[in-house]
């Protein structure tokens, strides 16, 4: 993500303070690969945000311990994870690429859409029906991730799952 300004960021989203060696305290999307979406779609980001620095498991393999500050954006058609210190001094970038994730994360938001057309007008065993196909996706992205970023990242599986709602709202403009 070189070359990109800082004003090209979204304002970070602070956490109370930890002694934790193993969390994330600050997560920055890039603004220029965040997509626009429906108000549900930006609503599981905002909670994704929010869960994310909340709780977290989260460390740079072979690196210092944390705490970390993550900015997350697409670049030249590649998911970057540019991990930090507290301090804000790079620690190293994790560059992974999108083809892996495509398939699963387009399953995701088609069945998210159809989930979001079900509550206003299905009963409540189509909307749980579509709502375990929604988790199960979920669950094949943030293992997905995992395996990726085996050797480089180690992550706990609710944090994988934060991570995966973060990347789907910047998969969907590449």
């Amino acid at each position: 993500m070189a070359g990109r300004s800082p004003s090209g960021w979204a304002a970070s989203v602070p956490t109370r303070l930890t002694d934790r060696t193993r969390r994330i305290v600050d997560v920055v999307l890039d603004e220029e690969s965040v997509a626009r979406r429906s108000p549900e779609v930006e609503h599981e980001r905002a909670v994704a945000l929010f869960d994310l620095i909340e709780e977290n498991d989260f460390v740079l393999v072979g690196s210092q311990p944390g705490p970390y500050r993550l900015r997350i954006g697409i670049f030249e058609q590649r998911l970057v994870f540019d991990v930090r210190n507290d301090a804000d001094e790079k620690l190293r970038d994790i560059v992974l690429s999108l083809t892996p994730f495509r398939k699963v994360v387009k399953d995701y938001f088609l069945v998210c859409e159809s989930y979001y057309a079900a509550i206003k007008k299905l009963g409540p065993a189509q909307i749980e029906a579509l709502d375990m196909g929604r988790r199960g996706l979920h669950d094949e992205g943030s293992d997905l991730l995992r395996e990726r970023l085996y050797g480089k990242i180690e992550v706990d599986h609710d944090t994988a799952r934060r991570l995966f709602t973060l990347i789907c709202a910047l998969h969907i403009k590449s």
